[in-house]
Parts: C-alpha cells; structure tokens; sequence
C-alpha cells in the first residue's frame, strides 16, 4: 500500500492550493484520511482529517481557509488551501488507516509535498 500526494509548490500569501493524496495498492477500505504538515525546526502537526462518514475537523490555524475531503471511489484525500499565510510554509504529509483485508488496519503515510508560500 501507498500514498501518493501531488499539489505542492510556491505560491504567494493569500493564494490558494490544492493537494492530492491517492492510495494505491491492495486496499479492502479506508478509515481515517488526514493531513499533517511540518514546518522547518517544528514538529509535524495535524492539519485536518476526514473520517470514513465524511466528518471534519481542523486545526484551529486553518478553520475557515482550509477544506478537507475525500472520493472513496478514488481512494483519495483532497486540501483546498485558500488565503495561504507565510506561516503556512510546510511540508505536507497525507496519512490514512486503511484495512488491506477486513479486520487489518494500518497506518500509512504518504510521502511529503512541499508548500511555500511567499511574500
């Protein structure tokens, strides 16, 4: 199993971007989907997750700018990131709890994807 996530690059404060995460693999189901980011000389924190039922929750420093979802058809998570802050510079890493057969969980991360954002 493997998470591929796309979507990274520069942008400018107050611009938008949207990632990509895609799970690949032998995969039964997919629990929890989420995002985590890791600024430089910071630790990795939780951005937003989605769970299978489609419920949300954020970090407080992306409620109202940041939108997470998912296609379960397509095995993927999604982040629209919009009014990007400079602080909002990171690395970004999709995680996801995905079942390779029924009662076998596993978490997985996906490799990051860089997001800067620039003056």
């Amino acid at each position: 199993v493997q998470l591929q996530a796309f979507g990274g690059g520069l942008v400018q404060a107050g611009g938008s971007l949207r990632l990509s995460c895609a799970a690949s693999g032998s995969i039964f189901s997919i629990n929890g989907m989420a995002w985590y980011r890791q600024a430089a000389g910071k630790e990795r924190e939780l951005v937003a997750a989605i769970t299978g039922g489609h419920d949300t929750n954020y970090a407080d420093s992306v409620k109202g700018r940041f939108t997470i979802s998912r296609d379960n058809a397509k095995k993927a998570v999604y982040l629209r990131m919009d009014s990007l802050r400079l602080e909002d510079t990171a690395v970004y890493y999709c995680n996801a709890d995905i079942l390779s057969r029924p009662g076998t969980t596993m978490n997985y991360w996906g490799k990051g994807t860089h997001v800067t954002v620039s003056s």
